[in-house]
């Protein structure tokens, strides 16, 4: 039996024209910083792939610095810029949006327990509460960091809201990694200063990821080296990681509309499937969530097992966050609900354009059998 696979958010399938961008460019050996001619030409290669990103983000191409992902990419912007102020910890306020991805919510924890003042973005029914924000804003606060969309929840921010909120004088940081495949991250369309991408939730090589910093916001290295990437991201960079990572965001732009209609009609015909059969199901995510990302609660039920019982039907799912595997609880639901028995009880299905509506009827089915199964 084909396997069928819905665990996107995690790490999305290489996509055809990614692995030709990729194939292509690894025959290309030269360090792209040495002056000879296999170095100009996998220099090239880099640019290209440079330029592209750059005019889907509508910046300058030396705005995008590459990285090894969306982690490195969230711990340059955050640790790099409160680095780059040089001011005394109590003198630097941040926030931050709690049901973020790890990347942030440590590194801001990790700056916390450093001595700055640090605290979460209000949240008010699932959504960011504006008005409290807004007195949550000081003079000291340097940087607010949001997810577009949440990885775990599929939980839409609204940005442009966001960044009137908290003022100009105040850097937002946008991780846009799982938007590509369902609405631009262009950044005047985000109203935001700095952008994180990762090339594994779109379909790119894992491996590379993007910040997306325009040359007058303030960042510093995090780790020093031979300068490369603007001197903020030393390291050898790889051209054909890079050239996929292009590659795939192309071709998630030009599919972009299509998908979206179709991943709202297989939401609802799977999230009304469910209902009818499972009535105690809950879906979390707002009221507006992001199409391809359904995250539900089950209360009572053991979801680690219901995913290994779907994962011997054939079938991938999560039950959150990959980099939060052996947490107890879903710290994005629960930041989000306030609700410990639905954080506990939550199972993660997301999917991509190649994903059918048969396959969604398919894990419908084989989930109501499941939780049946495991209610006794």
């Amino acid at each position: 039996m084909k396997r069928i696979y819905l665990d996107w958010a995690s790490a999305a399938p290489v996509h055809k024209e990614a692995k030709r961008a990729y194939e292509r460019a690894a025959t290309i050996w030269g360090n792209p910083s040495s002056p000879h001619e296999e170095g100009r030409t996998a220099h090239e290669v880099l640019e290209e792939a440079r330029r592209t990103i750059a005019r889907m983000g509508g910046v300058k191409a030396d705005s995008v610095i590459f990285t090894s992902g969306a982690t490195e990419a969230n711990g340059i912007a955050i640790q790099g810029h409160v680095k780059a102020l040089g001011r005394a910890p109590k003198d630097v306020h941040l926030l931050y949006v709690p049901s973020g991805h790890s990347s942030t919510v440590k590194a801001m924890e990790a700056l916390k327990s450093e001595g700055y003042d640090v605290e979460p973005l209000v949240l008010t029914d699932e959504k960011l509460d504006l008005e409290t924000i807004q007195r949550q804003v000081k003079d000291t606060t340097a940087l607010v960091a949001v997810d577009l969309i949440c990885g775990e929840t599929g939980t839409r921010f609204e940005t442009r809201g966001l960044k009137q909120a908290i003022g100009p004088n105040v850097l937002l940081l946008v991780d846009a990694s799982q938007a590509p495949l369902v609405e631009s991250f262009e950044r005047t369309r985000l109203a935001c200063d700095l952008i994180t991408l990762d090339a594994a939730k779109v379909g790119g090589v894992r491996g590379v990821g993007v910040l997306i910093a325009p040359a007058h916001v303030k960042l510093a290295p995090v780790i020093e080296g031979g300068g490369q990437e603007r001197g903020i991201r030393s390291g050898t960079q790889t051209p054909a990681l890079a050239a996929a990572f292009a590659a795939a965001l192309s071709e998630a732009m030009k599919g972009r509309e299509a998908f979206v209609q179709r991943a709202q009609s297989m939401r609802t015909m799977f999230v009304t499937t469910l209902s009818k059969e499972l009535p105690e199901v809950c879906v979390n995510g707002g009221r507006e969530p992001a199409p391809h990302i359904i995250n539900l609660s089950l209360p009572g039920i053991d979801t680690e097992y219901l995913a290994a019982l779907l994962d011997a039907d054939g079938i991938a799912v999560s039950t959150r966050s990959a980099c939060e595997t052996d947490s107890v609880q879903s710290r994005a639901v629960f930041a989000l609900t306030k609700d410990e028995e639905r954080a506990r009880s939550t199972l993660r299905v997301s999917f991509g354009p190649s994903t059918t509506p048969q396959e969604l009827e398919m894990l419908a089915s084989a989930l109501v059998r499941n939780v049946r199964f495991l209610k006794g």
